[in-house]
């Protein structure tokens, strides 16, 4: 049975707007989004995810949304052990988290693999946004790069960074960075990079430059994150091209756009886009 029928145990069809149709599972950690319900039905819709699911051990709930420079949440534990910290199975590596800490989203899984499966071999990365070093370890992991930088301005990601990095084996090819990317990119990775991610919607935009300094002189690829808002009828894929279009030939470079896609829903109409633009 779906979480979804299960969920009519408790609410009425009218009361559905209560709870999130849907619950992020992080290690042995669940997630859920609850909205208006008592104590008492969160702690019914607890137990639900618990019996669904013998490898959680605990369920929080979210109880702010996602926001600051570090994209951390308020989260309330529910029902299970009473703990915050966890280790995500992803692709074969182990990631690390407090998730009162550091961000991190296992709905970005499928992105974290799409962008490791185009990094060629002996390729120099720059993870200018790079949290736990989830995207950083994974493309170390199944890719074949020379090294890739992974910078966050969090110093307890970076703290966790270090951790997975070293559970995963792989301090020879990842380099945990502490910092602001624009003064680690203008301080010492000037022209070093192959390609670029920027996994920050919130910040992508206006570290664009920062990315174009950080790529070697002969260019190379960014894949850049953004929310759009989408009227009925509009592509958000469509409206962040035009926007980081408008950007790049502002700034006189020769550039192609030559992917992009809905990565999730974030809200009502709006959407986290990601677009791969080589730069020439």
């Amino acid at each position: 049975m779906s979480f979804k029928k299960k969920l009519n145990i408790i609410f009425k069809p009218w009361e559905q707007k209560k709870v999130s149709k849907s619950y992020d599972i992080i290690g042995d950690i669940a997630v859920v989004r609850i909205f208006e319900a008592t104590d008492e039905e969160a702690q019914k819709i607890a137990e639900i995810i618990l019996r669904s699911n013998p490898h959680v051990k605990t369920v929080m709930q979210q109880a702010s949304p996602v926001a600051g420079e570090l994209r951390l949440r308020r989260l309330k534990w529910l029902a299970g052990e009473e703990k915050i910290d966890t280790v995500h199975r992803e692709f074969g590596c182990l990631f690390k988290v407090d998730m009162g800490l550091c961000y991190f989203s296992p709905r970005l899984g499928f992105e974290r693999m799409r962008v490791a499966k185009q990094v060629k071999a002996g390729e120099v990365v720059i993870n200018m946004f790079a949290g736990v070093g989830c995207f950083s370890i994974l493309i170390a992991r199944h890719a074949n790069p020379s090294k890739v930088y992974s910078v966050d301005v969090n110093p307890d990601a970076v703290r966790f960074m270090k951790e997975n990095i070293d559970l995963n084996r792989m301090r020879y090819i990842v380099e945990a960075v502490e910092g602001d990317a624009k003064n680690v990119v203008a301080e010492r990775l000037k022209d070093v990079a192959d390609r670029v991610l920027m996994p920050l919607p919130e910040k992508a935009f206006e570290y664009l430059d920062v990315a174009l300094v950080a790529l070697k002189r002969t260019g190379g690829t960014i894949h850049y994150y953004d929310f759009s808002y989408a009227k009925k009828g509009v592509d958000p894929v469509r409206e962040v091209e035009r926007k980081v279009s408008d950007k790049l030939s502002e700034v006189n470079v020769a550039f192609e756009c030559v992917f992009g896609r809905v990565v999730q829903s974030v809200g009502p109409r709006w959407f986290q886009v990601v677009l791969d633009v080589n730069i020439h």
